[in-house]
């Protein structure tokens, strides 16, 4: 496991929270984050006593080697603020000034830098904040990897904000540079986001459902929520958790399914907590007091709490990727924190692709496990914690 980042004769120990977690075959900067800094300093761009912004970054290492310059570090993941505050403090480093997606950006800054995102709707609603407060002086520099750096990329960039050309590949990434044009940031678009559909639930009830820029199958319902929903089973007594809850829909369900249920809605994406909250505003606001929100790295924040609430259920849809690298440790450590967190009695819900093959992590955490339904392309797992 690579933890030692060098570079201009400085080196860091970097992290990816949490670092117990960490796959011995990933680390927490790429050459994106490296091109990014070997341009600033050949630039001088770095401002010392005047506002700028980080967005996006991954694991924070921009904003750790950055630190003494004290940058507005923005970012949507609850992962990357907490990896961000380690890598600080591991390295002896002032805390710095994080902000959400949803809340405004400070005026006028002299550099922008932007990490590509994977969720091009995330990147086109930080564009359009940017374009109502960079000014002509602003300085935007993004970097990315190369498959990253699209056309798609490259007309949101001119779209929001101005003239856009990239720099040469580079050890497999690529910057990009963006000239804010007045006649296109004073227009102030209105983001198009959150996006809204209609959903039916298990109970035939039609629900709308809101999702903010960066939720996961942001435009229409995704094909291994749809076939859980036909299958979960929820009393007025349970206690359920819709763990990576995106835009709450499994919650939801759960409400229509027993008005009675307490439900607990948990994602690394404040966006999905924030459209899993406003969902169960619009459509069940008579329950929104049955329910809480939480954005935590997988359970961690429920299992860390003084008292540790009874839960009965906790149904997941696990990712099988973080930022752009595939991988099942957050889908293990999901698992894990279940277990940890069930009553005795209680179960942990599974949708996944059936090619992931969960059933024997599963069996050797939790002993017995029973497959609920399957399709051509996704299976649903029971597990019991005995």
């Amino acid at each position: 496991m690579n933890t030692k980042f060098t570079l201009f004769d400085r080196q860091l120990t970097l992290i990816r929270y949490p670092a117990k977690h960490q796959h011995k075959s990933l680390q927490a900067w790429d050459s994106a984050d490296e091109l990014l800094i070997e341009h600033l300093s050949a630039e001088q761009l770095v401002p010392e006593a005047q506002p700028w912004i980080i967005m996006n970054d991954d694991f924070g290492s921009l904003g750790t080697f950055y630190a003494e310059q004290t940058p507005t570090w923005v970012s949507d993941s609850t992962v990357a603020r907490l990896s961000l505050s380690e890598n600080l403090h591991a390295n002896e480093c002032n805390q710095i000034e994080t902000l959400d997606c949803l809340t405004a950006l400070p005026n006028s800054p002299t550099l922008v830098i932007i990490k590509i995102p994977r969720t091009l709707a995330l990147l086109e609603h930080q564009l359009i904040q940017l374009s109502s407060i960079v000014t002509a002086e602003t300085r935007i520099v993004a970097a990315g990897k190369v498959k990253s750096v699209t056309r798609g990329v490259l007309e949101l960039f001119e779209k929001y904000v101005g003239p856009t050309s990239t720099s040469l590949a580079k050890k497999k990434s690529r910057l990009i540079f963006c000239t804010p044009d007045s006649g296109k940031t004073s227009q102030a678009d209105k983001s198009p986001y959150p996006t809204r559909w209609s959903c039916k639930l298990a109970t035939g009830q039609s629900v709308s459902v809101s999702n903010h820029a960066n939720v996961f199958s942001r435009q229409s319902l995704d094909i291994g929520a749809r076939l859980l929903l036909e299958h979960m089973t929820v009393a007025g007594h349970d206690h359920i958790v819709d763990l990576g809850c995106g835009n709450g829909v499994l919650g939801l369900n759960a409400l229509a399914l027993a008005p009675q249920c307490s439900v607990t809605f948990v994602d690394e994406s404040l966006m999905a907590v924030e459209s899993a909250k406003e969902n169960v505003a619009a459509n069940f606001p008579e329950h929104l007091n049955q329910c809480t929100f939480v954005a935590s790295n997988c359970l961690e924040s429920l299992l860390n709490q003084p008292t540790k609430p009874v839960v009965t259920k906790v149904f997941c849809n696990p990712p099988f990727h973080q930022q752009n690298a595939i991988t099942d440790h957050i889908a293990w450590q999901m698992f894990h924190d279940a277990y940890e967190l069930l009553n005795k009695g209680g179960h942990l819900i599974v949708v996944a692709n059936r090619h992931l093959d969960y059933y024997p992590k599963l069996k050797r955490l939790f002993g017995g496990v029973k497959t609920l339904a399957n399709d051509r392309k996704f299976v649903i797992y029971s597990a019991a914690k005995r």
